[in-house]
């Protein structure tokens, strides 16, 4: 005969929690159980050996003395009762339970109406019923379809569905399917513990692959009832024990392959004495139960990394199954750094998670770990590596000080003196703060916690790579957009993107400008085109000037002979003053035609930067001169004013 046992067989977390701590509270002093800690008379005869008492009610505990509240859960009457007795309670609820109790609790602040799904007079549904006014109780869907024939305004109601974590997930799923069909305002809570999940699922395929299956657990517990009625419905043969002495191995005959399974009350002994029982290879299955047993002893130091399974979320914890002796609970503080993060993104129930050993606890039988420093210190590994490794990293600019910045990458802290900011000496670098920059590490003491990273280094690498991007392309004519990076007063420096190249003052602008100061600033934006290059010297000649709007096409298509035009006077000289009628076009005002009266110097009537109005008298097209006069203008409007008064009555 080929014996196979589930993985999951046996005490679950919650009960395995519950019995610990009621085995360490009687070595303290008398403890009083409140009702039976688990269905498994052995269990509880052990620890009413060990000077547990199981009582029924609070009103049975001594006045001020020690009680242990079960996986199961109670109402909240039982913890005020208590309270009033002065007793001092120890809470084993399972925290998939406390999960349940919140929810109908919140549901009903809504108004609505809890619906739980499972056995009425279990004591874990009598707990929930406990924490709810209005609560109801179904074991199925048969019974709830019942209840909306007799109260037909029952499916128009707000109801918030959950269920006993034992249930069977089939039970469960069909009360969902079908519910939403008639219930115009019903929400649904699976919460079905994800052990007994588990437990029920390998159950079913263990069944499916064996010839019998033996069910190990006590006839009052409700999930290995639920275990049985799984199992036959893949396995032919299937029997229910207590322990090994119910086992009569010849009742199954000559099957090739058993299979065992255990409920969520039966501690480990009773299967490996079962297991011993039915299996032909009994120094192999000792061996492995030995192996397991020892596993479950294993002892935990602070500072080990360990792997678990989260069994389950509570307000103030994150639960993990660690495979030893006691479970593991990660406070929601030592999670995460992150303020603004949520449990949901971190743990999710029936997922592994890693963590760190902050401490193992034999008073609470606990083994309190943290995420958050294991994530700290696989990030310490990030940036130590990242120095070996000529790594880019990325962080946020937390803070400027004296000597640079400072920034978080990965939750550690990151000095980025001053010179490797990126930014030129002098500027201001609390601009910076809060925005994300790629680094490289550059030092790393980790017993001193100092890290040290450069911008500098990495936008350096950035810069020589899109330089040599642009060498490998660039072609005359080739348009770039770019950013003056300097002024000369020969013209202005524009880095197009990792290389620098040259605008000559006279390809600034069409117009008369002495400084490029007067068309551009340091830091504007420019849109520039290649007019030469030479990539052994590295130097690149840029123009601004669109050349297909030639000025003189320009002008000579907007003006002709007669015209008026505005004009600007962009410099004087002895014998006139030049104005430039279009961007690339000037026009020169003879000295004799700046007024309608003799002047000595062109400064006496006009400055640079004057806006005047001039007509044109002349256009030279061959050698592209203009000629412009003030006094014109100034002379018919004398002329016009001559003719008006000449025109106009004679006064009697």
């Amino acid at each position: 005969m080929i014996v196979k046992v589930a993985k999951s067989a046996g005490f679950c977390y919650g009960v395995r929690r519950a019995v610990e701590l009621a085995e360490k509270a009687a070595a303290r002093g008398p403890v009083y159980l409140l009702g039976h800690i688990t269905h498994n008379d052995h269990v509880i005869r052990r620890l009413e050996d060990m000077g547990a008492a199981t009582v029924s009610s609070p009103e049975e505990v001594p006045l001020g003395e020690t009680v242990l509240i079960r996986a199961h859960g109670e109402p909240d009457s039982t913890f005020r009762a208590l309270e009033a007795r002065g007793c001092r309670v120890l809470d084993a609820t399972c925290p998939n339970v406390t999960r349940i109790h919140e929810i109908v609790r919140e549901a009903e602040a809504r108004g609505r109406i809890p619906v739980i799904v499972g056995e009425a007079d279990h004591p874990e549904i009598l707990g929930i019923l406990g924490c709810t006014a209005r609560g109801r109780v179904v074991s199925g869907w048969d019974e709830l379809e019942q209840i909306m024939k007799k109260e037909p305004e029952f499916s128009g109601l707000s109801l918030t569905f959950v269920s006993q974590t034992t249930a069977i997930l089939s039970k469960w799923e069909k009360i969902v399917e079908n519910t939403k069909k008639v219930c115009t305002n019903a929400e649904f809570f699976d919460t079905i513990c994800n052990a007994t999940s588990r437990r029920q699922s390998e159950a079913l395929e263990l069944a499916g692959q064996c010839d019998a299956m033996i069910v190990i657990g006590d006839q009052k517990s409700s999930n290995t009832r639920k275990l049985t009625q799984l199992c036959a419905s893949r396995c032919p043969v299937v029997v229910q024990v207590e322990q090994g002495r119910g086992v009569d191995r010849e009742q199954f005959g000559r099957i090739g392959t058993l299979g065992i399974t255990a409920g969520a009350s039966t501690p480990e002994w009773i299967i490996k004495e079962v297991s011993n029982k039915m299996s032909d290879e009994i120094m192999e299955i000792e061996q492995s139960f030995a192996e397991m047993l020892e596993e479950s002893f294993k002892i935990l130091n602070t500072g080990d990394r360990v792997t678990g399974t989260v069994a389950a979320i509570t307000p103030t914890e994150v639960q993990v199954e660690l495979g030893v002796k006691y479970p593991g609970t990660i406070p929601l503080s030592e999670l995460s750094d992150d303020p603004d993060v949520k449990v949901e993104e971190l743990a999710k129930v029936g997922e592994e998670i890693e963590a760190i050993v902050m401490l193992v606890s034999d008073r609470d039988c606990v083994v309190k770990l943290s995420k958050k420093r294991l994530d700290a210190d696989k990030n310490w590994e990030t940036v130590e590596n990242a120095v070996e490794n000529k790594d880019v990293l990325e962080g946020v600019i937390t803070e400027e000080n004296k000597g640079g910045l400072v920034a978080s990458v990965k939750g550690i802290r990151v000095f980025i003196p001053a010179s490797q900011s990126g930014k030129p000496r002098g500027a201001d670098l609390s601009e910076m703060v809060k925005t994300r920059v790629q680094l490289r590490i550059t030092e790393v003491n980790r017993a001193r916690r100092r890290v040290v990273g450069s911008i500098r280094a990495v936008a350096a690498e950035a810069r020589a790579a899109a330089a040599a991007a642009i060498w490998d392309n660039i072609e005359v004519g080739k348009r770039y957009s770019g950013t003056v990076k300097s002024l000369t007063s020969y013209g202005a420096f524009v880095d197009i993107g990792g290389v620098d190249g040259m605008v000559h003052i006279s390809e600034l602008s069409w117009s008369r400008i002495k400084t490029p100061s007067e068309v551009v600033s340091v830091g504007d934006p420019i849109e520039v085109y290649v007019i030469s290059f030479d990539p052994d010297k590295k130097k690149i000649s840029l123009g601004v000037k669109d050349h297909s709007q030639e000025p003189w096409t320009v002008f000579t298509d907007k003006y002709a002979v007669g015209d008026v035009a505005s004009v600007r006077i962009v410099k004087l000289m002895t014998f006139g003053a030049f104005a430039e009628i279009v961007p690339g076009v000037d026009g020169l005002i003879h000295i004799s035609q700046l007024a309608d009266h003799r002047v000595e110097k062109p400064e006496d009537v006009v400055r640079e930067g004057d806006t005047v109005d001039a007509k044109i008298t002349a256009i030279d097209e061959e050698h592209k001169k203009v000629s412009l006069s003030i006094r014109a203008l100034l002379e018919s409007g004398s002329v016009d004013e001559d003719e008006e008064a000449d025109e106009a009555p004679a006064e009697e």
